[in-house]
Order: C-alpha cells, then structure tokens, then sequence
C-alpha cells in the first residue's frame, strides 16, 4: 500500500516481533527525527536501538542452525526467533542452578538429621 503515513507491517509478520512499525513516510523521509528534531542518521540509528533495549552483533553460525530457525520463521523474523531461544537456555540455566542447591541443601540437613 503507498500513501502517507501507511503502516508497512502485514498480519503475516510474526506478532512477538517488537521491531516498531514503520510507515512509508518515515521511510521516504530519509532522515531521522527526535523529539521533532532532524538529527544525524547515526544518532536516529542509535536512539532506536535504546529504545528496544538491543545491541547488534555480528557472530558466525553455523549454516543448520540459521536455516532451522529460517525455516521455523517461515522466512521472516528468524532473529527473533535466536534471541527467544538464548532467553530460553539463560532461564533453563538459572532454572539448573537453583535446583542443584536446593537438592544440596536437602542432602545436607538429611546428613544433619542421620
């Protein structure tokens, strides 16, 4: 859809995307603003990243892995899909580490108790 002001996000886009909507007008513009002000392309750059609270990175990987989540994504919004599988394995670990000292904590008054 052209037109001024046209959001450019389909229904079809993954919705946990969190990627604010673009519309064609911010995309002709070809400057960013802020707080209704012009300012440089790489101060616009770096205001968005804040503002999602994500830092990029370059990183290798293997081939496999970016076409098992390129195709779990249907092609779009694999990236997301990577970062949810990282939150997923942070909180799986912090998840190990909180059962490990409970069950140490179990062994030990069980020793006490004997």
């Amino acid at each position: 859809m052209k037109g001024k002001g046209v959001t450019t996000r389909s229904s079809s886009l993954d919705p946990r995307d969190d990627a604010p909507d673009l519309t064609t007008l911010a995309l002709s513009r070809g400057w960013f603003e802020r707080g209704g002000k012009r300012i440089s392309k790489k101060a616009g750059r770096a205001a968005f990243r804040r503002l999602l609270g994500k830092k990029q990175v370059n990183m290798m990987l293997d081939k496999a892995v970016i076409e098992y989540f390129k195709v779990k994504a249907g092609g779009r919004g694999y990236q997301t899909l990577i970062n949810e599988a990282l939150r997923q394995a942070m909180g799986r670990e912090a998840l190990e580490k909180v059962l490990r000292r409970i069950v140490r904590e179990e062994i030990r008054s069980r020793r006490k108790a004997a």
